[in-house]
């Protein structure tokens, strides 16, 4: 086949592309491979620094485990699976419900949380490890294509709310979103070059300068530059200890099977895209993101998963070249250590932000509709219709559900819903 190439060793001997798709053993020219995994750093911004920031955690720390988490799983997967790691919405229910944390400044309990994470990775790398041992079967039995498919798309809608209120502080606010949305989706089409594969990064400069130059005008708040000039270049992150806790081990640790899903869901996804049949890789993902994980909580960042934000980067760019995310886990860690990138990340509009979920959040739900078509799901079965669609108003409506003496958020609640529904409607009569 045009453009594939043969492993050696470990790792892939990626061969260069410089047009049309580049699958993942495959590589762009060395300064477009750092350009597109800055692109995808900034697509996997805006949520690995807004969980710490809701979980009362420390946003560039975040940012430096997200580092540290995807250089790990390029190398547990061997190379071959371009992904992402970043923080987690899915433990942010949880954390809060260990914690007691109020919602505003520094969690103060933070350790806690921190042992939690790193007993919920134990339990993610070991599920991992049964998968490598015995294979996916079991697995794939209990999560099939549709409650996959079904779990990609609520966590897609779930986060309609995110994007939503990011946007809606005034009309002013509505319009550059939207803008945003425009600007990025017609670099995607009309693009040419380099330009193409770079929509995120380039739409959302766009729409941050036009921002910077009319919010005056509109009486919007205008961009603080000072605090960029105000903030040091190099900075050690402000690193925790965990606290082992049992009643914070055993209400976080049952995240896993989320993860599990979220992750299943993804590799799935970038099948889809690729190609490529994955599910060779599906132990060492759940091990790789389970002992990510496990790394993060261990110095006070969240607990980590492959991340659909860029995901949706690779649906529009067609770049999943592995190496690009090399790059983007080394920019991270880079930028783990430079408070003054934490401030000129804080100078992006919160409604440029929110035109990028608008778009980048949508392709992960748009995701799930890929799995179900090239699964073949026969939506003319109840089973998989009425499954699809309890999934689907569970995450979009974020209905929080208390089990055990703490809240299971609409993500949990659109999982753990799915799978138990399909499996009741899936029983065979005698």
């Amino acid at each position: 086949m045009a453009g594939a190439t043969a492993m050696a060793g470990y790792f892939p001997n990626w061969t260069l592309k410089t047009s049309g798709a580049v699958m993942p053993d495959e590589r762009l020219p060395v300064a477009q491979t750092f350009i597109a995994g800055l692109q995808h750093v900034v697509a996997m911004f805006g949520a690995t620094a807004l969980a710490p920031i809701l979980m009362g955690f420390d946003p560039n720390v975040a940012i430096f485990f997200s580092g540290v988490a995807t250089l790990l799983f390029f190398i547990v997967t061997r190379g071959q699976l371009p992904s992402y790691l970043g923080s987690s919405f899915a433990f942010i229910g949880v954390v809060i419900a260990a914690t007691g944390y109020a919602g505003s400044g520094p969690n103060a309990n933070i350790g806690v949380a921190l042992g939690g994470i790193i007993a919920c990775g134990a339990l993610y790398a070991a599920i991992g490890l049964v998968v490598q041992a015995v294979g996916t079967a079991w697995i794939e039995k209990l999560l099939p294509p549709v409650v996959t498919g079904a779990v990609v798309a609520a966590i897609g809608l779930n986060l309609t709310a995110v994007a939503m209120g990011m946007i809606s502080a005034s009309a002013y606010t509505k319009w550059i979103a939207l803008f945003t949305v425009v600007a990025v989706a017609l670099v995607a089409v009309y693009g040419r070059g380099l330009a193409q594969r770079l929509p995120i990064l380039i739409g959302g400069l766009v729409a941050y300068v036009v921002y910077a130059a009319t919010a005056p005008s509109f009486g919007a708040p205008a961009v603080d530059f000072g605090r960029i000039g105000a903030a040091a270049w190099f900075g050690l992150p402000n690193f925790v200890a965990p606290v082992f806790d049992a009643k914070a081990m055993a209400l976080i640790a049952p995240v896993a099977i989320i993860l599990v899903a979220e992750n299943l869901g993804h590799i799935k996804g970038i099948a889809v895209m690729t190609g490529r049949n994955l599910d060779h890789l599906i132990g060492r993902g759940f091990m790789a993101d389970g002992v990510a994980t496990m790394i993060a909580g261990s110095g006070g960042g969240t607990g980590v998963t492959t991340y659909a934000e860029n995901m949706g980067v690779m649906a529009v760019t067609r770049v999943y070249s592995t190496l690009v995310f090399v790059a983007a886990g080394i920019i991270a860690l880079v930028l783990g250590f430079s408070p003054k990138f934490g401030a000129v990340i804080g100078t992006i509009p919160v409604a440029v932000l929110g035109g990028l979920a608008v778009v980048v959040f949508g392709l992960i739900a748009a995701t799930a509709g890929r799995i179900w078509v090239e699964n073949k799901v026969d939506f003319s079965e109840p089973k998989n219709l009425l499954t699809v669609a309890t999934a689907l108003i569970l995450g979009a409506g974020d209905l929080k559900l208390p089990l055990f003496g703490f809240e299971l958020g609409g993500i949990g609640t659109a999982t753990f819903g799915a799978i138990a529904l399909y499996h009741l409607l899936n029983r065979k009569t005698a």
